[in-house]
């Protein structure tokens, strides 16, 4: 197996119109090819009638390179962004509700919260809510975290990134 040959973690963004019937066209591009997607996140732009998504995914540069083509021929396709090997900046929101909490419990979720620089956006006396806007990996920590902790009194969902290419155009 050479190594374009090889799957691997990719990212792509696309300029679409913001009609009824694009998204499912769009993940029908990806889906006929066998990928599946890790994430997708829509959303409007500054322009109401362009929505931007930011698709990851695990694939080989063969395929991968097949679907760009095909996203470009798409009519309700705008602009297409390989963000693969592009410096970019791409965080995820998490939200974990943590419920049947004792007092000393409460208090330890809010210090840990603070270490891990995450927002209690919700919380009663029994339960709270937990947001963290981060990388996946520094969500992953976080997630991995309180599931130890809290596995059984806990529900989480995670958004999918959205990213955007860096200004200064080189890692940081």
């Amino acid at each position: 197996m050479t190594l374009s040959d090889r799957p691997k973690k990719r990212w792509i963004s696309l300029y679409v119109e913001n009609d009824v019937g694009v998204l499912a066209k769009i993940s029908g591009l990806f889906s006929g090819k066998s990928y599946n997607l890790l994430s997708l996140t829509v959303g409007e732009t500054e322009d109401s009638t362009v929505s931007r998504m930011t698709i990851s995914l695990v694939g080989d540069d063969k395929t991968f390179e097949q679907i760009k083509k095909q996203l470009n021929r798409s009519v309700e396709v705008i602009k297409v962004l390989d963000f693969t090997d592009l410096p970019i900046h791409k965080k995820e929101i998490l939200f974990i509700k943590l419920h049947s909490l004792r007092r000393d419990e409460m208090e330890d979720v809010f210090r840990s919260a603070s270490v891990f620089g995450i927002a209690v956006s919700d919380y009663d006396k029994n339960g709270l809510i937990l947001e963290s806007v981060k990388t996946e990996s520094e969500n992953d920590e976080v997630l991995q975290y309180y599931k130890k902790h809290f596995f059984s009194r806990m529900e989480a969902v995670r958004g999918g990134s959205v990213a955007i290419e860096s200004v200064s155009r080189s890692d940081r």
